[in-house]
């Protein structure tokens, strides 16, 4: 389930600090979460320089780059968790990208879980099946 995009403008940053963005934030979401890292997504969103404004100037000329991200969570997740994804993932934007942390934004989205798809089953039904797979296995 976890999904996580980082909004930014077209070609200001190295493939390099996108593939460490992408990476560690797949890392990050695991160990908060408790989630095993193959559910996590995570995805660079590019805008052109023209298309961003930050306080009403474009990046394009010249305002500074203030990226954004949305990181998705189901309903439920304790507020410590989501406080602590914000928490790192506005430092994995600085550090990756080198921005300064008061220009980060960032919210998580959460989604019932019957609203949310995996393998086009609906999430809700797929935690049902894996809880009692548990429970059989204990």
């Amino acid at each position: 389930m976890p999904v996580a995009h980082f909004h930014l403008p077209r070609d200001r940053y190295t493939s390099e600090q996108e593939r460490r963005l992408v990476v560690d934030a797949s890392i990050i979401y695991a160990r908060v979460l408790d989630s095993p890292i193959e559910r996590v997504r995570a995805f660079v969103v590019h805008y052109e320089p023209s298309a961003v404004a930050v306080g009403g100037e474009l990046v394009a000329d010249g305002a500074a780059v203030s990226p954004y991200f949305t990181a998705i969570v189901l309903t439920g997740r304790p507020v410590e968790q989501r406080q602590e994804l914000l928490a790192q993932f506005t430092d994995l934007l600085v550090d990756a990208l080198g921005v300064e942390k008061a220009h980060v934004r960032g919210q998580i989205v959460e989604v019932a879980p019957e609203n949310w798809a995996i393998g086009g089953i609906p999430a809700a039904a797929v935690r049902s099946a894996e809880i009692g797979a548990r429970a059989g296995a204990s």
